[in-house]
């Protein structure tokens, strides 16, 4: 792909490094904003520096945040005592576009994997821990994908939680509107143990 210009040459090339945008989508986004006025451009650029040099973690979840503490953990009206703890940040925005979770979340920042050289120490594993003992935790739910990755995770964080912290993970199974003969061992396996009853089942449809 040849340039006239080797600015419009450049910024393909950077919008080619997010993910998910090949040189063409990259191009296409480029040439949308040479037609742009350049105090739209320059509103986009600018949004997009703060969010790169303000955007916060919080202290008490890791989530993304304006301030110290983000806008979930201050929500009063939240179960505090309820911790979802997910691997990124992706998953909490998955978690809340269902509006079906009420509490708090710890964003673990990844999942052990030793192949990979993550071990428990390159997460945030001690602030949970640390925070479930000074908050006094009712129930900790586990959100991570399965995969034994995170099962190795869950297995190693359960074993530090206090005894008096109830743990649950997510529901496992065969997703809905899917073939039966597609499905893997592990996860018919785990639909047989998480069976429910009919009448639950109909009732949640």
């Amino acid at each position: 792909m040849e340039f006239s210009s080797a600015l419009l040459e450049t910024a393909v090339a950077e919008f080619a490094k997010l993910p998910g945008i090949g040189k063409k989508t990259a191009l296409r986004l480029v040439l949308h904003l040479l037609k742009q006025e350049a105090e739209d451009v320059q509103h986009f650029s600018d949004v997009v520096s703060r969010m790169r040099t303000e955007i916060r973690f919080c202290q008490r979840c890791h989530n993304v945040a304006d301030a110290d503490i983000c806008s979930i953990c201050a929500n009063s009206m939240r179960k505090q005592d309820v911790i979802c703890v997910v691997e990124n940040i992706r998953d909490v925005i998955a978690l809340e576009s269902t509006q079906q979770y009420n509490g708090t979340y710890h964003v673990l920042g990844g999942v052990i994997s030793p192949l990979d050289g993550i071990g428990p120490s390159q997460l945030n594993i001690d602030t949970l821990i640390q925070r479930t003992q000074k908050e006094g935790t009712a129930e900790v739910i586990f959100a991570l994908s399965p995969t034994i990755q995170g099962d190795t995770t869950i297995y190693y964080i359960q074993k530090k939680v206090s005894p008096a912290t109830k743990v649950t993970t997510i529901s496992r199974g065969i997703a809905f509107g899917g073939e039966l003969e597609y499905a893997d061992e592990m996860t018919l396996a785990r639909s047989l143990q998480n069976r429910l009853p009919v009448e639950n089942y109909v009732s949640s449809r």
